[in-house]
C-alpha cells in the first residue's frame, strides 16, 4: 500500500553550479543524517527576563517524546537504526544505508565532484510520510556538500609571495587596549565556545604563543561532533590559521575562561549540529560562542536557516550569547551576480554580526578607525540587508536601509558591531610553527566573545541575548566609524551596514552593561 506523504518545508535543494556528476551514490553504503522535531510548545524570549536553566528548558522547550516514538516507528519501516537521541536539541540521529534512506525521503543521492572535492548530493525536496506532519523541522546530512567558508584572511601584501609583516600587526591584548576593555577581569567562571569546520590546533603552538604573550594559557577542550576531530593540517593557510586565529584572540583577551572547540564537519549538518551541541553542552555550559565560518544566504536551504535560527533563540533563552563575522568579501559576500548579499549565519536577528575595520594605532591609543575594504581581491566587510530575515524589532528605529537588490526587501541589518579586521592591521598568532598575521572578520567575532565573557565575569551574570540591549544604547557602547565602504553600501554616523554601530567602546559598555541587571529580550 502506497504510503501518504507530505514535502518537508524548506527542504527544496538545487546541485552546486560548478558539480560535476559522477554517478548514482553507493546503496549499499551506510550513513548517518540529523532529523530536527520541532519544539514541545512554541518559544517566546519575552517570557523569559532571565536566563532558563538547562533542565528547565528541556521539559519546556524540548523534543516531544510522542514526536520521538513517531520517528522510531517511521525508522523501522524503513530499516534506519537509532544511533542517538537528544531532547534540548530536538534532534534524532538516523543511520542507513543510501538505498534505504532515498526510499524513506523520496529522493534520490548522487555523487559529484567539485573544487573543494567530492561530496553526495540530492536536488529537489523531500518528502515524510504525512504521520510525521508538523513534528519534523528538518533533515540534515543526506547531502554533505562543503557549506560554509572561513572567514579569516592571511596577510600576504603581494599575491602569491611569501608573509611579510604588514603595515602594523597587534596582539590580541594590544587590540583589548586600544578598545579600552575592562581591566581586573579574566574572564573567570565563563565558557566560550567556538565552532571550527575544518582544521585544528596543536598544543605545541598554544603554549609558545601564550609563552610569548606572558598569558597564562586557558583551559582548552577539543569536542567532536558528528565524528569530526581537531585535525592540524599543518599549513596556516589552511584551516589551521581560522582554528589558531579564533582560540588565541579569545584565550589571550579572556585568559580565565574554559574554551570548547566544537569540531564538526563542513556541511549544513555539521554545521547545525555543532551549534546545538555547543548551545545545549551541560558539561562546559557556554556562556558565549563565536562563529567564524558562513556563507550566503542564497546558498542555504529553507530549513537550514529556519533550524539554525532557531538554536539562536535557544541561546537567547538559556543566556548565551552567540557572535558571528560578517563576511570577507563586502556587500557581494563572494557571490558574482551583481546583486548584494549579506551572510548567514551573521544574519540571523539572534545573534551579534560582526563586521570589520582598519584602524591607525598613534602612541598607543587609536586615533582612527574606518570600515575595512582592501580593494580588488583583498578582502572587505561583509555586510548589508538580509533578503530572508525581516527587520527585526530592535533595529526599528536603527535607519536600516532597504535592500538595494529589486527586491528592496525591508530585512535585518548586517552588522551589528563591528572590530579591527584588516589583515594589513591584523592580529599577530602562532600556527603550524610559524609566527603570521590574520585579519578578517573571523578576528571580530572571537575579539567580542573574549569581551562578552570579561563583561559577565564582572556583572557576575550573563548578558545573553545582546542586539536588544545594545541598540538602544549603541553610541555609548561603540566607537562609531563614520567613513569607508563594502561595496554597496557605506559607513555613515549611526548605525551602518558596513560597520554597525562600530567598534566596542570598552568604557561605554562597562557603564552600560557593566552592571547586573536583567536583559532585554525581545524576540525581533
Amino acid at each position: 500500500m502506497a504510503i501518504e506523504r507530505f514535502q518537508l518545508p524548506g527542504s527544496e535543494r538545487e546541485i552546486r553550479a560548478d558539480a560535476q556528476a559522477a554517478g548514482r551514490a553507493d546503496p549499499f553504503e551506510v550513513i548517518e543524517i540529523s532529523v530536527l522535531l520541532r519544539r514541545r510548545r512554541s518559544l517566546d524570549l519575552s517570557e523569559h527576563p532571565e536566563p532558563i536553566g538547562r533542565e528547565e528548558f528541556e521539559s519546556r522547550y524540548g523534543a516531544d517524546p510522542a514526536d520521538v516514538e513517531r520517528l522510531e516507528a517511521f525508522a523501522q519501516t524503513f530499516d534506519l537504526t537509532v544511533v542517538d537521541i537528544s531532547l534540548p536539541r530536538r534532534t534524532v540521529v538516523l543511520s542507513g544505508t543510501v538505498a534505504s534512506m532515498n526510499e524513506a525521503f523520496g529522493t534520490r543521492l548522487d555523487v559529484y565532484h567539485c573544487a573543494e572535492g567530492t561530496f553526495r548530493g540530492r536536488s529537489g525536496p523531500l518528502y515524510l510520510p504525512a504521520d510525521l506532519e508538523p513534528a519534523v523541522v528538518g533533515v540534515f546530512g543526506l547531502d554533505n556538500r562543503p557549506q560554509a567558508q572561513m572567514r579569516c584572511r592571511r596577510h600576504l601584501p603581494i599575491a602569491g609571495a611569501a608573509a611579510a609583516a604588514p603595515q602594523t600587526s597587534f596582539t590580541p591584548p594590544q587590540v583589548a587596549a586600544l578598545y579600552h576593555f575592562p581591566n581586573g577581569v579574566t574572564g573567570a567562571g565563563q565558557a566560550i565556545g567556538i565552532i571550527e569546520l575544518g582544521g585544528g590546533y596543536r598544543t605545541a603552538d598554544l603554549k609558545t604563543y601564550f609563552t610569548g604573550l606572558g598569558v597564562t594559557l586557558p583551559l582548552i577542550t577539543a569536542v567532536s561532533v558528528d565524528r569530526a576531530r581537531n585535525a592540524p593540517v599543518g599549513d596556516p593557510g589552511s584551516a589551521d590559521g581560522e582554528v589558531l586565529l579564533d582560540i588565541e584572540i579569545a584565550g589571550a583577551i579572556a585568559p580565565g575562561a574554559r574554551i570548547a572547540v566544537y569540531f564538526a564537519p563542513n556541511t549544513d549538518q555539521g554545521f547545525l549540529d555543532a551549534i546545538t551541541t555547543a548551545v545545549h553542552d551541560t558539561v562546559r555550559k557556554t556562556t558565549v560562542i563565536s562563529i567564524s565560518w558562513g556563507g550566503p544566504e542564497s546558498t542555504w536551504t529553507g530549513q537550514a536557516l529556519t533550524a539554525m535560527d532557531q538554536a539562536f533563540q535557544d541561546a537567547a533563552a538559556l543566556g548565551v550569547t552567540v557572535c558571528c563575522s560578517s563576511g570577507d568579501d563586502g556587500s557581494s559576500d563572494g557571490v558574482s551576480d551583481g546583486r548584494a548579499h549579506v551572510d548567514f549565519p551573521a544574519s540571523s536577528p539572534h545573534v551579534l554580526a560582526c563586521g570589520g575595520t582598519h584602524i591607525v594605532d598613534t602612541n598607543g591609543a587609536l586615533s582612527s578607525e574606518t570600515a575595512w575594504n582592501g580593494g580588488a581581491g583583498a578582502g572587505a566587510t561583509g555586510g548589508g540587508v538580509s533578503e530572508i530575515f525581516a527587520l527585526p524589532s530592535f533595529q526599528q528605529s536603527a535607519h536600516v536601509p532597504v535592500s538595494v537588490n529589486p527586491s528592496h526587501f525591508k530585512g535585518r541589518g548586517v552588522p551589528d558591531v563591528a572590530g579591527n579586521a584588516d589583515p594589513a592591521t591584523g592580529f599577530k598568532v602562532h600556527v603550524d610553527g610559524q609566527d603570521v598575521v590574520f585579519g578578517g572578520t573571523s578576528a571580530v567575532s572571537p575579539l567580542w566573545a573574549a569581551l562578552v565573557a570579561l563583561l559577565n565575569q564582572r556583572r557576575g551574570a550573563p548578558l545573553g541575548y545582546l542586539n536588544p540591549v545594545i541598540y538602544p544604547v549603541g553610541s555609548k557602547v561603540c566607537r562609531d566609524v563614520t567613513s569607508g565602504t563594502n561595496g554597496a553600501y557605506k559607513a555613515s554616523a549611526g548605525w551602518d551596514p558596513c560597520t554597525g554601530f562600530g567598534s566596542p567602546n570598552g568604557s561605554g559598555l562597562i557603564t552600560s552593561l557593566g552592571s547586573k541587571r536583567s536583559a532585554a529580550t525581545q524576540t525581533g
